[in-house]
């Protein structure tokens, strides 16, 4: 097996700018090359050395010439053209060993990269990957705080090795980048004042590490220009643009009733999630309103669970003020939650003009019946055991006409504190109309650590391990039970 040869990007200069992939194979490879100049000393390596570790393998790769002359054969060009091929042959070695070989390059290493050298001789024989990393550009328009490019703008990207002529013709009127300034600087400045764009150039040197320095580019001296430097004509900014007036708004805000799921940000949808961050205000019940991260930005009001009226209006008022105010209900808003009460509220005289809109969410009768499978793959109804804004026999009337129309039951508050004998009732009436042996799945706090769920029979079930945190599923008379699955079929009996 032969090793894999790695082009490792590590940004423009500030080690905490690495990737965490380009950190990780740093610590990981047994060889580790770098590119320097004849002094030795290596910007790539000196940026990557908080994560190496003792024992690597280190192959210093220095240039045989770089500025001065040469008396090659074959020239300047030449000389390099040697350089890389015996560097490629060195890393080959360690390659054919299967030592993995990490090459550090500065930036990002396709992009006027020293790797791409190593790349074109050894890619097509070894196992290769290439991590991008920020590229000097991004790090100096960073370090400016100015933006590269928006809309339909265009970003060129010029060597200053270019005759002065051409640079001059390249500019344009958009964004630009210039690199490899050093030597080229003063061309460069020429070039940039031919085009007209000199006074929009600011200068770059050393992006985002402790060396940086930004400048106007015509106040820079020549002689003070080193090689890792560019000049950047980023995208125009002009003043700030206005921010509306928060959290109030012109005219009335608005009401979003929205559900939270059963419990957990997984369950939440993203249309609930963008209701959620985007409101000045958010009102609900407390433990409800636990469940939403809370941020400063926004008012939080808590409200006792037996006050949906008075949450209801105390929300459109909050929005008639110009508020955009979240409601938040557990479940979905509109199945014995919230929805209704502020609709109803909504249409007082004095809430006219006030929007409401309602955020579904993910009902508790969803998230219990998948726990199990499917056991609503049916025809089935949703009723409430409470009889605290209905009466216990409407409950009564409805639960029995459910049973004998066959229909599986989804049952929600089932118990409470203070309600404690309705399930025994309940169940005692459905067993008028269905055996004992029915399929019943109990299903408490689902999505939570303390979730249970808990298949029984509508004969074996026990009112006593029923509170207000469950649901519960009663089968119809086709739905059955396989090993853990619940299920009713979609086909029913002739």
């Amino acid at each position: 097996m032969t090793g894999t040869l790695y082009g490792v990007g590590l940004g423009p200069g500030d080690p905490e700018l690495v990737t965490v992939k380009a950190a990780r194979l740093l610590g990981e490879a047994g060889v580790i090359a770098y590119h320097s100049a004849r002094h030795g000393r290596s910007i790539a390596r000196s940026v990557a050395a908080p994560y190496l570790r003792e024992g690597q393998i280190e192959e210093a790769l220095v240039y045989p010439v770089t500025t001065e002359t040469t008396d090659h054969p074959g020239g300047y060009q030449g000389a390099l053209d040697e350089f890389y091929a015996a560097c490629a042959a060195r890393l080959a070695v360690h390659l054919d060993a299967g030592r993995d070989v990490v090459v550090l390059c500065e930036g990002d290493p396709l992009f006027y990269g020293s790797y791409m050298h190593m790349h074109k001789r050894l890619a097509g024989r070894y196992p290769t990957e290439v991590v991008p990393g920020v590229t000097s550009i991004s790090g100096a328009a960073a370090a400016l705080g100015r933006p590269l490019v928006e809309r339909d703008e265009t970003l060129t990207v010029l060597p200053g090795t270019l005759p002065p002529e051409e640079l001059a013709a390249r500019i344009g009127a958009g964004p630009v980048a210039i690199m490899k300034l050093g030597r080229t600087f003063t061309k460069v400045r020429a070039a940039l004042e031919e085009a007209g764009r000199l006074d929009d150039a600011w200068y770059v040197e050393r992006a985002t590490t402790g060396a940086q320095r930004l400048a106007p580019l015509r106040d820079v001296d020549p002689d003070s220009v080193p090689y890792f430097s560019l000049a950047l004509l980023p995208s125009p900014v002009g003043a700030p643009l206005p921010l509306p007036e928060h959290p109030r708004h012109e005219g009335p805000g608005e009401v979003a009733v929205v559900g939270l799921g059963p419990a957990g940000r997984p369950w939440l949808t993203p249309e609930a999630q963008d209701a959620l961050a985007t409101a000045d205000e958010l009102v609900g019940y407390g433990p409800y309103l636990d469940r939403v991260p809370p941020n400063p930005r926004q008012k939080r009001h808590a409200t006792d669970n037996r006050v949906e009226a008075e949450r209801a209006e105390h929300a459109l008022s909050l929005a008639l003020a110009g508020s955009r105010v979240a409601v938040v209900s557990s479940g979905d808003p509109g199945v014995f939650a919230m929805a209704s009460a502020v609709l109803e509220a909504a249409t007082q005289e004095r809430f006219t003009g006030v929007p409401v809109r309602v955020v579904p969410g993910l009902t508790a009768a969803h998230a219990v019946a998948a726990r199990v499978g499917a056991p609503l793959g049916h025809d089935y109804c949703v009723i409430s055991l409470s009889d605290q804004l209905k009466p216990w026999d409407v409950v009564a009337r409805r639960i029995s006409a459910a049973a004998a129309a066959d229909l599986v039951l989804a049952i929600y508050n089932p118990a409470s504190k203070t309600r404690t004998w309705q399930v025994g009732v309940a169940r005692d009436l459905l067993l008028e109309h269905r055996p004992a042996h029915t399929p019943v799945v109990v299903g408490r706090a689902v999505g939570t650590p303390q979730e249970t769920i808990v298949v029984t029979t509508l004969g074996d079930l026990d009112p006593a391990e029923v509170d207000m945190r469950c649901l519960l599923i009663i089968g119809s008379s086709t739905t059955r039970v396989a090993g853990d699955v619940v299920f009713t079929p979609r086909r029913y009996p002739a």
